[in-house]
C-alpha cells in the first residue's frame, strides 16, 4: 500500500521528515541550528558550489555513494549535467536508434491541450486522455508531442517603495500587503542593515510578510542586474518553520514557488548564500555574512495553472519526459495520484550512451511502470506555450530472453576510470588486500565473500520475487571466488569490490557508470572502494563510513561486513536498473540512501553495534527523493528494479 501523499496543483510534494539523528549530525552543521537543519532537509547545499557552469571537482553525487554528501556541489553539478544534456539531446536527435526503429518508425502522435473545455485538465480526476499513446495492447503509438500552454490567472503587480532597515526577522518583517490575488515589486540590498558586512557582519536578512491562501501560489522572483549578490529565498510559517526555499533557479537568482494548504501568515526571507539565522525571530542570530549586494524583487499570489495528461502504461513500460517552451517542471503521478517523480532539471546525461529516453529540456523525466493502468503526466511552472516529448519504451531485455548477469568481482582489476570521471587506468587492490584491516584472517575470505554474495542475492532477488509484481523475470548472479569472470559477454554488469581512493583516483566509497531507467545498458561497472569501509574507527554518532565503527567484540564480524558490503553493492546495482538517491536522513531505511547516515544503511540497529540481534534487514522499497538532488516525489526502488526485468 503506497503512502497518502497530497497531490499539489503545482505537481509538487510536501511531505514531513523525521531525522533519525540531530540535526548537527545528519545535515553536517556544527550545532544543532534548527534553521540550517531544516533548511538542509529541504535540499539547500551548505558546501561552496561551483557559478561557472563547468564541471565540478569531485565524483558526480548522483552516481556516488559519498562518505559525506554534505559536502557535495549540488548546484555545480546540477548545472553541469544540464549543459551536457543538452548537448547529448542534439547528439540523439541525429540518429535513431535500433530499438525506436523497431519500436515505431511513423512520426510522434500530436496532441493539442484541450482546456479551457470545462472541467479542464488540472487534476487526475480530469486529465486529458491519450488513449492512443502507448507500448502495447492495440495502442498505435509509443511517441507524442504535447502542445500546451500555462495560463496563470492575472495578478497586479504594485510597484512600492524600495525596503527599509532593520527588517532582519519575522517581528520586524516588511507588510507587502499581499492577500489573494495580489503582487508588488520592489528593489533592496543585502548587506545594508545593521548585521551586514558593514555593521555586526552576523548577516543581513530581508523578511516579507504575506498572508496566505490555500490553493494558491506564492511565486517569489529574484533578479541582481548589477553586483555580485548570489540570493537564497526561505519561506517561514508563523512559527518560524522553514516551509520552502529556492537557491538557483535563473543562474544565481532564485525563483520560489510553493502552493499554501492552509491559510495564514508566511514570512518570505532573502539573504545572501548561505547565511542563515539561527533564530528567524532575531535580525542578530545569524552565522555570517556572506555575499552581498542590491536586489530586484518581484512577490506574487495566485492560481497558477497546471495541465494533466493521462497515458496507459503496462507493467514495465519505461516513459521519458522532456519538455520546452513555458513549462519547467514535470510531474509523474501513479494511477492513485500520488507523485513518484518530480523534475524541474535535466540529468539526462547520466542515463547510459544507447539509452533511447529522451532529453535535453527545460526539465526531463522518467518513470517505470510497475502497475498497469492509467498514469498521469503534470507540466507546470511557467506561463505560456509548451511542447513536451513524451515516448515509452519496453526495458532494454525484453524477449532476448530478458537474463541480466551480474558480476561481483573481488579479484581486484584493472579499467579505465575515465568512465567514472576518474583520472584513466588505475589498477584496483582485491578484497583479501582489506581483511586485516576488519581485523579478519584470510581463512575467512571465504565465508565472508558468501556472506557478502548472500546479501546481495537476498536483496536483488528474494525481495524480488516476494514483490508480487513481476513473476516471470531472470537475474543472474556470478562472483569471482567461483566463477570465471564473464564480462565483456552479451548483458554481464559487473561490481568491482576493492580498490582505495588513492588507487582509483576516485573520492567515494561507490560509483555507477550510470542511472539507467529501463535496463538499457546491460553491460555497465560499478566500484566498491574498500579503504573508507576499513578505515580506523570513528565515532558512531556521527554516522561514520567505516564499518570498524560499529564492530566490537559482541559483533559477528564476518555477519556485519557481508550484510553492510553487500548492501552498498546493492545500491549501486540499484543504480544499474534505474534508481535515484533517496533521503538517507528520514525515518525510512533504503538501500538507495545516499552517504552520511551510513548506519541505516549498513543495517546497523539501535544498539548502533554491528553483527548484533537487533540489526535491521535494509531493502529496496518507497521512499522520498534525495532533497539535494533536486526531485521530488516518492520513489519505489524495488518496483523500477523488478519491473524492468520482465518478459
Amino acid at each position: 500500500m503506497k503512502r497518502s501523499i497530497v497531490l499539489l496543483a503545482a505537481g509538487l510534494l510536501a511531505t514531513a521528515v523525521a531525522p533519525v539523528a540531530s540535526a548537527a549530525q545528519v545535515r553536517g552543521q556544527d550545532d544543532d541550528s534548527g534553521v540550517a537543519a531544516d533548511a538542509a532537509a529541504h535540499g539547500l547545499q551548505l558546501a561552496a558550489k561551483t557559478t561557472n557552469g563547468k564541471k565540478p571537482s569531485g565524483p558526480n553525487p548522483y552516481l556516488s555513494l559519498l562518505p559525506d554528501a554534505s559536502k557535495a556541489d549540488y548546484v555545480g553539478w546540477s548545472r553541469y549535467l544540464d549543459r551536457q544534456g543538452d548537448v547529448k539531446a542534439l547528439r540523439r536527435n541525429k540518429t535513431v536508434t535500433p530499438l525506436e526503429r523497431r519500436a515505431n518508425d511513423g512520426p510522434p502522435l500530436l496532441v493539442e491541450e484541450r482546456e479551457p473545455i470545462p472541467p479542464g485538465n488540472d487534476t487526475p480526476e480530469t486529465a486529458q486522455p491519450i488513449p492512443r499513446f502507448g507500448t502495447s495492447g492495440g495502442r498505435e503509438n509509443h511517441r507524442a508531442r504535447i502542445l500546451g500552454s500555462l495560463d496563470n490567472e492575472d495578478v497586479t503587480i504594485r510597484n512600492v517603495a524600495p525596503n527599509t532597515e532593520d527588517d532582519g526577522s519575522i517581528p520586524l518583517a516588511r507588510d507587502t500587503g499581499i492577500t489573494e490575488t495580489d503582487g508588488i515589486r520592489t528593489t533592496g540590498t543585502i548587506g545594508d542593515g545593521p548585521h551586514g558586512s558593514g555593521g555586526t557582519d552576523n548577516g543581513d536578512f530581508d523578511f516579507y510578510a504575506v498572508t496566505g491562501e490555500a490553493g494558491k501560489t506564492l511565486t517569489v522572483d529574484m533578479d541582481t542586474p548589477t553586483g555580485p549578490l548570489d540570493t537564497l529565498v526561505v519561506l517561514f510559517d508563523s512559527a518560524g518553520e522553514v516551509v520552502a526555499l529556492n537557491d538557483d533557479s535563473q543562474g544565481l537568482d532564485s525563483l520560489l514557488t510553493y502552493q499554501f494548504e492552509t491559510d495564514g501568515e508566511y514570512y518570505a526571507m532573502v539573504t545572501g548564500f548561505a547565511a542563515l539565522p539561527e533564530d528567524p525571530f532575531d535580525s542578530g542570530s545569524g552565522d555570517g555574512a556572506d555575499s552581498e549586494g542590491p536586489y530586484a524583487i518581484t512577490i506574487t499570489q495566485g492560481r497558477v495553472d497546471v495541465d494533466i495528461y493521462a497515458v496507459r502504461l503496462d507493467v514495465g513500460d519505461v516513459l521519458g519526459l522532456s519538455v520546452t517552451g513555458g513549462a519547467s517542471f514535470l510531474g509523474i503521478h501513479d494511477r492513485t495520484g500520488d507523485l513518484v517523480h518530480g523534475s524541474n532539471q535535466d540529468a539526462s546525461f547520466i542515463y547510459p550512451a544507447n539509452t533511447p529516453l529522451p532529453g535535453g529540456g527545460n526539465a526531463v523525466n522518467d518513470h517505470v511502470a510497475d502497475e498497469k493502468g492509467w498514469h498521469y503526466i503534470a507540466v507546470s511552472a511557467g506561463s505560456g506555450g509548451y511542447s513536451v516529448t513524451a515516448e515509452g519504451y519496453r526495458p532494454g531485455l525484453e524477449g532476448n530472453p530478458p537474463t541480466q548477469t551480474i558480476f561481483v568481482d573481488f579479484n581486484g582489476a584493472r579499467l579505465n576510470t575515465a568512465i567514472f570521471g576518474g583520472p584513466g587506468v588505475r589498477t584496483l587492490s582485491p578484497l583479501r588486500s582489506f581483511l586485516g584491516r576488519w581485523g579478519l584472517t584470510n581463512a575467512q575470505r571465504e565465508p565472508l565473500v558468501r556472506a557478502i554474495t548472500a546479501e546481495v542475492r537476498e536483496n536483488l532477488r528474494a525481495d524480488l520475487v516476494a514483490s508480487g509484481v513481476n513473476d516471470d523475470f531472470r537475474i543472474k548472479f556470478r562472483n569471482s571466488f567461483d566463477h570465471k569472470d564473464p564480462f565483456g559477454q552479451p548483458n554481464v554488469s559487473r561490481l568491482i569490490v576493492g580498490g582505495t581512493i588513492e588507487e582509483s583516483g576516485i573520492a567515494t566509497i561507490g560509483i555507477a557508470q550510470s542511472i539507467d531507467p529501463g535496463n538499457f545498458g546491460t553491460e555497465e561497472t560499478a566500484l566498491i572502494l574498500l579503504d573508507i569501509l576499513s578505515d580506523p574507527p570513528g565515532d558512531p554518532e556521527d554516522g561514520d563510513p567505516s564499518l570498524n565503527t560499529y564492530i566490537t567484540p559482541a559483533s559477528n564480524k564476518v555477519a556485519f561486513i557481508g550484510q553492510a558490503v553487500g548492501n552498498v553493492i546493492s545500491h549501486e546495482a540499484g543504480h544499474f536498473f534505474g534508481d535515484w538517491h533517496v533521503d538517507q536522513f528520514n525515518d525510512q531505511p533504503n538501500l538507495m540512501d545516499q552517504g552520511g547516515n551510513f548506519p541505516v544503511l549498513y543495517g546497523v540497529g539501535p544498539d548502533l553495534i554491528g553483527g548484533t540481534a537487533d540489526d535491521p534487514d535494509v531493502d529496496f522499497g518507497e521512499d522520498v527523493f534525495n532533497p539535494n538532488e533536486g526531485f521530488t516525489g516518492v520513489e519505489d526502488t524495488l518496483g523500477r528494479i523488478v519491473a524492468v526485468l520482465t518478459q
